[in-house]
């Protein structure tokens, strides 16, 4: 009976390889949550580009592209890691994984928390502010995504900044007023106008010159 009550305990015992698995799990489903509420800020980011760029703010522009930029990348990093975690739990024994499964998670959890704090839309506003407090926030915010993005995704940020202004120019290009097309409309109202003018021309010269010599003289 004791080998039997043992036996039930080993069971129902949560190994380290059960909660390693749980926490990826838990992190995964938070991950897919900050993704989608993340997405609201990207897209406010992406707007706000555009607007600094038709009011000439090219600099707070590309700021804001940087940080939309880095964000992408720490949800696409994120979740790679986490699926190759998931990979290894599957693949290979955990005994032998295991400081690099806990490792991994860790981090995983900085970086969760951390999107978490890039999720507050006044942060956006932030960006596009002129205020003493705002523009000491984005030279903080320029330091630090200039210690973290990489040279390829700079470049990247810049193309995608240079294909804003581009559909921007479009934009503004087909926004304005065409010229009229085809032939001009007939202006039968001015040509009558024109005949009645002709018919009230006065008489020429050789005809006042008659009319003065059929006059009487004045005594």
């Amino acid at each position: 009976m004791g080998a039997e009550q043992s036996k039930t305990k080993g069971k129902g015992k949560i190994t380290a390889q059960d909660k390693a698995i749980l926490d990826m799990k838990v992190q995964r489903d938070k991950l897919r949550m900050y993704q989608k509420r993340v997405q609201v800020v990207l897209d406010l980011e992406d707007a706000l580009a555009r607007e600094l760029l038709l009011k000439g703010d090219k600099k707070r522009a590309l700021l804001a592209l940087r940080r939309r930029k880095y964000q992408e990348q720490m949800i696409r990093t994120t979740d790679d890691q986490l699926f190759n975690l998931q990979h290894l739990m599957e693949t290979i024994e955990f005994s032998l994984v295991q400081k690099d499964v806990l490792f991994g998670l860790e981090q995983g959890n900085r970086v969760l928390t951390q999107l978490n704090k890039e999720m507050r839309i006044e942060d956006v506003e932030r960006l596009a502010d002129n205020t003493a407090e705002a523009i000491a926030y984005q030279n903080e915010i320029s330091d630090v995504l200039s210690s973290n993005m990489t040279a390829e995704d700079e470049e990247a940020v810049l193309i995608e900044l240079e294909e804003l202004e581009r559909q921007e120019a479009d934009r503004l290009r087909l926004d304005l007023p065409h010229a009229p097309q085809g032939a001009l409309p007939d202006h039968k109202v001015e040509e009558g106008v024109a005949d009645e003018a002709r018919e009230e021309e006065p008489i020429n010269d050789d005809e006042d010159m008659q009319l003065s010599r059929n006059e009487p003289m004045l005594a």
